[in-house]
């Protein structure tokens, strides 16, 4: 059998209703994971447990806000009742939030994008952890190329801040998770195709004051001319959920066809 199979594993993902999240619970749930699909409304995860099942997999749907614990501990606890155990999570819930510069930028709109990506964060893997803990598992979490390697995205600083946060909070949870066999990894993706700007709210004209003007090479993707999609991201996915990514913890995998390097 091969050693990238997921049968008889269960994995909870988080903003599982479209984008990376949907690509990534189709994705694991080919190659034989059940899939608690967990976003912040039911209906939006519903074409995504019809094409799981049409194809001969299992998931159910959890109604979850990522930002609020007792939320997130109950997705977590729905998981062990349906199924019994808990061997992948995907922390993959993210809004990028308003978009200005950080004197117009409002406590109020800070809180609300370091809440969603990293407190969420932050949650999923806390009430995951007593569940991963029987026997061990994956633990994976999509940060960004933004905050980490990138900071040419001037009115982001909210949403830059919450990513980096990510990779430091990811690998502090993977030493502390190592002797419970609890592997932490992190994804940074670049530019994918995905609805993650319907969640952005940028102020254009306030941005004005703050851009500095840069100019990029024709065709800002070195290795494609075009950006990423979500499947090639849920290829990454399967493998640092399956045993094939057994030896790799605490580490950051940047998925961006060499965007960030310029």
């Amino acid at each position: 059998m091969s050693r990238s199979t997921l049968n008889g594993k269960v994995a909870l993902i988080t903003g599982a209703s479209s984008g990376i999240g949907k690509a990534a619970s189709i994705r694991l749930a080919k190659e034989g994971a059940k899939i608690a699909l967990v976003d912040v409304k039911e209906e939006f995860a519903k074409e995504v447990k019809d094409q799981i099942e049409s194809a001969g997999g299992e998931a159910m749907i959890i109604e979850t806000d990522v930002s609020v614990p007792l939320q997130v501990e109950e997705a977590f606890q729905k998981v062990s009742s349906k199924w019994g155990r808990l061997d992948i999570v995907f922390a993959n819930a993210g809004i990028n939030g308003v978009v200005a510069p950080i004197e117009d930028l409002t406590p109020e709109e800070w809180d609300t994008t370091i809440s969603t990506n990293l407190k969420g964060t932050f949650l999923t893997v806390k009430y995951a952890v007593p569940l991963l803990k029987e026997e061990g598992g994956s633990i994976i979490i999509t940060s960004s190329i933004n905050g980490n390697r990138t900071f040419r995205n001037f009115g982001m600083s909210a949403y830059s801040t919450s990513k980096g946060g990510q990779v430091s909070f990811g690998k502090m949870a993977a030493l502390e998770l190592a002797g419970y066999r609890i592997r932490v990894n992190l994804i940074c993706p670049g530019a994918i195709r995905t609805n993650i700007g319907e969640n952005t709210f940028p102020e254009e004209e306030n941005l004005k004051k703050v851009k500095i003007p840069v100019e990029f090479p024709e065709g800002s993707m070195p290795l494609e001319d075009h950006p990423g999609s979500a499947e090639q991201v849920a290829d990454l996915v399967h493998f640092l959920a399956s045993d094939l990514s057994s030896h790799i913890t605490g580490t950051e995998v940047y998925i961006d066809g060499a965007e960030s390097l310029l």
